[in-house]
Formats: C-alpha cells, sequence, structure tokens
C-alpha cells in the first residue's frame, strides 16, 4: 500500500492540489462538495465520514486544510505509529507541510518534506531525533554528475567543518536541481533528507553570501551551495563557505537551536 490521498475542503487548496497532481501521479485526490468548479477529483460531503472511509486505505493522507480540523477528523481512528498512515497538513496559503502523525515509523516525515519540495512550502518536521539535528549542508553540483563525487565532496566538507554527518538535517540545493539524478542518488545513499529551494528564495536572500557570477550566467541565480544551506533551516550561520571540489560545491550552515544553547 504506497498511495496517497489529498483532501481539500476549500476552492484555495484545489490550487495546491493542481500542483500536487504534477508530482504525485497516481495519487487520489478529494474536494468537498461545496467547491464550485470542474476538478478532477472524487467529491465528499463530510471530513469525518470521509476519512473513516479512508484511514486505513492509504500510505499517507495529506489535507490541505486548518490543522484543528485535520486532528479532529483523525483523532478516534489513531491505533499506534506502525500501522497509522502518513498524515501531513498543508494549510491553504502553501506555507507550511506539518508532519502531523506517524512522522518516522509511518513515513510523514518523509511526505511533508515531497510535498514541501512540490509547493515551495517549509517542512515541519518535530520528531525529537530529526529536530535536534542542526547542520543544514548546501550543494550545487554541474548538470549529471555523479552521486559518488557529490558524496565525497559533502564528507570532506563535514570533515573540514567538524560537522558530524549523523547531525546534518538537510541537504539543501535549488530548485532547478530536482531532477538531478546524482544529487538524488547521493542523499539517498548518505541517508540525509534532500530539501529543495525555490529560484525565488534564493534570489531575494537577505543573508550574507557570496555570489557568484558563473552560476549567474549558467542558471540565473546569485549561487547555490551557501544560500541553499542558510535558508533551508532557522536561525542559520555559515560555519562553512562555499568549497569546491571537482564540479560540486559545498557549503555548511548551522542552525541556532535555543534548547540546545
Amino acid at each position: 500500500m504506497t498511495k496517497i490521498a489529498f483532501i481539500t475542503l476549500s476552492g484555495e487548496g484545489t490550487i495546491l492540489l493542481g500542483k500536487l497532481s504534477c508530482k504525485f501521479t497516481g495519487a487520489s485526490f478529494y474536494v468537498h462538495e461545496n467547491v464550485k468548479g470542474k476538478i478532477k477529483a472524487k467529491r465528499f460531503a463530510k471530513i469525518l465520514e470521509l476519512t473513516d472511509e479512508i484511514f486505513g486505505k492509504y500510505s499517507g493522507l495529506v489535507f490541505v486544510a486548518p490543522c484543528g480540523a485535520v486532528v479532529r477528523a483523525i483523532v478516534g481512528k489513531i491505533s499506534g505509529k506502525k500501522t497509522d498512515p502518513a498524515v501531513v497538513q498543508v494549510d491553504v496559503g502553501g506555507r507550511y507541510a506539518v508532519s502531523l502523525l506517524s512522522g518516522h515509523e509511518g513515513g510523514a516525515n518523509d511526505l511533508a518534506l515531497e510535498v514541501a519540495n512540490a509547493i515551495g512550502a517549509e517542512p515541519v518536521i518535530s520528531t525529537t531525533t530529526e529536530a535536534v539535528k542542526n547542520f543544514i549542508v548546501g550543494v550545487g553540483c554541474k548538470k549529471g554528475k555523479e552521486a559518488q563525487k557529490i558524496i565525497e565532496a559533502v564528507k570532506s566538507a563535514l570533515k573540514e567543518a567538524g560537522a558530524p554527518l549523523d547531525k546534518v538535517r538537510f541537504i539543501a540545493s535549488a530548485d532547478i536541481k530536482e531532477n538531478e539524478a546524482g544529487l538524488i542518488e547521493a542523499a539517498k545513499t548518505l541517508n540525509v533528507p534532500l530539501r529543495f529551494i525555490a529560484s525565488d528564495e534564493i534570489r531575494n536572500c537577505a543573508k550574507e553570501f557570496t555570489h557568484s557570477e558563473f552560476v549567474e550566467q549558467k542558471v540565473n541565480l546569485p549561487a547555490v551551495a551557501e544560500p541553499a544551506a542558510l535558508i533551508a533551516g532557522r536561525r542559520t550561520k555559515l560555519v562553512l563557505t562555499k568549497r569546491k571540489y571537482d564540479g560540486v560545491t559545498v557549503a555548511i550552515a548551522r542552525e541556532n537551536l535555543l534548547s540546545l544553547e
């Protein structure tokens, strides 16, 4: 059972569902019957009744709806983190993708990140083992760069920064690299979630980073590795400025975790 269901109560939510449908082929879509317009989705009358019907039929449920409505819909159906589906909640503005239920065991953390990457949202993951990780590795690479070269570059940068791999929260890059096979494979091999930052966010990044005329000419971005690392976390500061390794650029940012400082 690997199917995902997307559910929304509003017309605004259907806009996000349209974007998500391009990334999640084979998913099911449910829209409240009061939402007007011709929409390719199954209609439902009550979210509680719909959730009763589909809770055990999908590996993941993504609600584009208020958090309170989602909690009330799932509360009576929860049985355990090893059996419940992954549940992710997204606000209709597409700002946040919240891993709400079955975060680690059920895959909601990964699903929240997938959804966030698809719509340019902030993934919200509160699982303790993930939340205490405070390094973010920004990566830029030439097109077609092989995974092993990227892995070697990341490990070299981490060693130089004195940052352990098991404390890396994200590998981050620009959204123009979302289909870069080597980068995707490298993140999987390193067992680190891969987050893609919207190009517009990088262009508008207010934090200090080194601009690159070469990158500007090639991909119309001021840089990739440094701004991606800074934007992908909260209260970030570069602990390793960009390093170049044979077609791979790596920078490392550290988050200031208030509970650990």
